[in-house]
């Protein structure tokens, strides 16, 4: 779109972009939210609105009031016992759908999983049962630090069956900030991997944890996964291998019933404007918003196969990756690597292998997208692409506008969650 203008003739287009680009009659017609009635029964007895959401997620005690309100503290759902693990998984097999595809993982080497709705069903109940063996249960905090590997989406489901209260830390991350972060939430145990795969080379996450526990004094004991198989040092006593464990776990994990009020997760702020701060999110205003807004804001369908490409790291990862295309049945695409590695085009590649119908990515990688150039994705069937989104910073119209006509191919309309 910028071709053949000059710097101040871009700026001022791109600032004084006003056209309306609205979605097919096709898709207003099959969506959840057909109009914007919805924004009128919202705002006319807010309360009843978030009420009837609510009630699309399984309670075990249903509330006995919807919102306690005192500025700047608030409380939803008073009364109310639920599970965010029951939630994401024993409903749908209850209902029939255990056959139906959770998650489709593919690594950067080129191996792959297809897992069902049964089969995670029953990875994260006996991995809910190596944490028990452990010495974790309800209340306690569990630091996850794991590449994108479906053991991450299972560990994070685990803690949530028993109560415990994980923070996961990206990947990424160095020596100081996993250390900052264990110690500022306590954690007790430390689940992570011997590496990782990053460009094809591996990431040593083992390594980094030993050194970041050599200044933590909370961790007791720490789970190990084996993805890489580098070597790695294993502390007798302290260090134990996932599949290990989970060879002789139990089969079927009671579901903890939780206070609506009880602490899900605790995700800490990038540390960019200072000091990283933990964010409590708690179970039962969580999971309705998530639920929610993955419904109708993504208009997710049962056919659908969602693609949300953050790290699990991120509380889109924790979003619209596990809680909430999980709690309304859907499909996900998990990736390990990188856009760029082998190629660059390696997520329309896997757009067109897994029929991707909505694609959720931030405008820093649609930039990096455009500036590699648009014969990538032409040279790829994206066809079964239905609805676009971009998340994390605000979308300068000349990325919108290429998104749009490249990807979508001007048939997708563009969720812009920013």
């Amino acid at each position: 779109m910028s071709e053949n203008k000059n710097p101040e003739t871009m700026v001022d287009d791109l600032l004084h972009e006003s056209r309306i680009f609205y979605p097919s009659d096709h898709f207003k017609i099959h969506a959840h939210v057909k109009d914007q009635k919805i924004y009128k029964v919202a705002k006319e007895d807010r309360l009843a609105y978030w009420e009837k959401c609510a009630q699309r997620l399984d309670w075990f005690e249903k509330w006995d009031e919807v919102l306690e309100w005192k500025p700047p503290y608030s409380k939803w759902f008073i009364g109310g016992k639920l599970n965010a693990s029951y939630n994401c998984l024993d409903r749908h097999i209850k209902q029939g759908r255990g056959h139906k595809t959770a998650l489709i993982w593919q690594g950067e080497p080129g191996d792959s999983q297809m897992i069902t709705y049964d089969v995670a069903f029953k990875q994260v109940n006996k991995f809910a049962n190596v944490l028990k063996e452990l010495g974790v249960g309800k209340g306690d905090r569990v630091a996850i630090y794991m590449p994108m590997v479906p053991e991450a989406v299972y560990s994070m489901l685990a803690c949530a069956r028993i109560g415990a209260i994980h923070t996961v830390v990206f990947g990424g991350f160095s020596v100081d900030s996993l250390k900052d972060r264990i110690n500022d939430a306590k954690a007790k145990l430390l689940i992570t991997a011997d590496g990782g795969y990053r460009r094809g080379r591996i990431v040593p996450l083992k390594d980094t944890a030993d050194k970041a526990l050599e200044g933590t004094q909370s961790i007791e004991k720490v789970l190990v996964v084996e993805r890489t198989k580098n070597e790695i040092q294993m502390k007798k006593g302290r260090d134990f291998w996932y599949h290990n464990m989970m060879e002789r776990a139990g089969e079927f994990c009671e579901p903890e019933e939780m206070d609506a009020e009880d602490v899900l997760f605790i995700l800490y702020t990038s540390g960019t404007t200072g000091k990283p701060k933990g964010i409590v999110h708690t179970t039962g205003g969580y999971m309705t918003g998530v639920t929610t807004t993955s419904h109708l804001v993504f208009d997710l369908k049962p056919e659908d196969v969602f693609w949300c490409t953050a790290d699990v790291g991120w509380i889109t990862g924790h979003s619209y990756i596990v809680y909430g295309p999980m709690a309304n049945g859907a499909t996900q695409v998990i990736y390990e690597g990188t856009p760029d590695y082998p190629n660059r085009d390696r997520f329309w590649e896997l757009v067109e292998k897994y029929k991707v119908t909505i694609f959720y990515t931030a405008p820093t990688a649609i930039r990096a997208f455009m500036k590699w150039g648009k014969h990538y994705p032409a040279a790829r069937n994206l066809s079964s692409l239905r609805l676009l989104g971009t998340v994390g910073e605000p979308i300068n119209p000349e990325a919108w506008i290429w998104y749009h006509q490249e990807i979508g191919k001007e048939k997708c309309p563009i969720v812009d969650t920013w």
